[in-house]
């Protein structure tokens, strides 16, 4: 258990301490690994909501030393609406001190200052962060709705920080289009949010696309689960598929390891009991891939 067996350890009640939904990793260049624990309410949540559901979400973003496995710090965002907010995935610009967070509950983006602890919320409902209307993903075949016909949807979810930190990546699953924004513009609070929303850059349509990651070359990674693809684009804009297998179902979370070789892995979303009228259809076990960079 990483890093300790006390932190896994399922304690809802003490959640402060423990961790509860564990749902994005990323390590940054000064040797931390950073830990996403996100378990939004369930009305902010992509599954939608349920009578039993919690009212409240539960976030905390914490800072593991890579050399001595200690938590080094906890950011609890008590600045956020707990009833609204679904942080979902996180990079961290160890050169501006910040942390860039997507929010498909509350259709933007989040800044979180690493010195302070404080959280902005920025291009909240731009239409780089919102899903398009009416957008549905069709796999296997059929549309992926829940029982009572309710589409899967999320706003801004998949994001990627460059190796310079001067290019944030993002966009939302339910649309096709990839954007990005220059750091320096993200950290300027001086900017209106007219005048951030102006320096949005729409760079390529891909399709749709969930996990995203940078590598060392400038290529953002992105993968694609209608074409059970990982697709990426180059720094000239460009489109490319890397590769096309048909054991991506909904691949999703994305890793660089040292050994040049990218990793994921296949969620496999819509074969969950939910969109498919109360039964699994998962192909069990879970697995990992890895697939050699170009």
């Amino acid at each position: 258990a990483y890093p300790n067996l006390e932190w896994n350890k399922f304690v809802p009640e003490q959640s402060a301490n423990h961790f509860v939904n564990v749902q994005d990793l990323f390590t940054d260049d000064k040797n931390s690994l950073w830990v996403l624990d996100s378990k939004a309410a369930d009305n902010a949540s992509v599954f939608g909501s349920e009578q039993s559901g919690s009212k409240e979400g539960k976030f905390k973003l914490l800072r593991i030393d890579l050399a001595s496995n200690q938590v080094i710090r906890t950011y609890a965002f008590e600045d956020l609406p707990k009833d609204k907010s679904a942080l979902n995935d996180v990079v961290v610009d160890t050169k501006r001190q910040l942390a860039y967070l997507s929010d498909p509950g509350l259709h933007a983006l989040v800044i979180l200052d690493l010195k302070t602890g404080k959280s902005r919320i920025v291009l909240k409902d731009d239409v780089s962060t919102i899903a398009k209307p009416g957008f549905k993903l069709r796999l296997d075949g059929k549309d992926v709705v829940d029982s009572l016909g309710k589409p899967f949807v999320s706003n801004v979810n998949g994001i990627a920080l460059t190796k310079d930190a001067k290019y944030f990546y993002y966009r939302a699953i339910n649309q096709t289009k990839l954007y990005r924004i220059e750091t320096k513009y993200l950290a300027d609070q001086r900017l209106s949010a007219v005048d951030l929303a102006s320096k949005v850059e729409m760079v390529a349509e891909t399709g749709i696309c969930h996990g995203m990651i940078a590598d060392a070359n400038g290529n953002i990674y992105l993968t694609n689960s209608p074409d059970r693809t990982i697709q990426y684009v180059s720094q000239d804009g460009k489109l490319h598929t890397l590769i096309q297998d048909d054991r991506l179902i909904w691949p999703d979370s994305l890793g660089i390891g040292t050994d040049g070789y990218l990793y994921l892995s296949a969620s496999q979303m819509n074969r969950l009991p939910k969109y498919n009228k109360g039964e699994d259809k998962v192909d069990y076990p879970y697995r990992i891939y890895k697939v050699k960079l170009p």
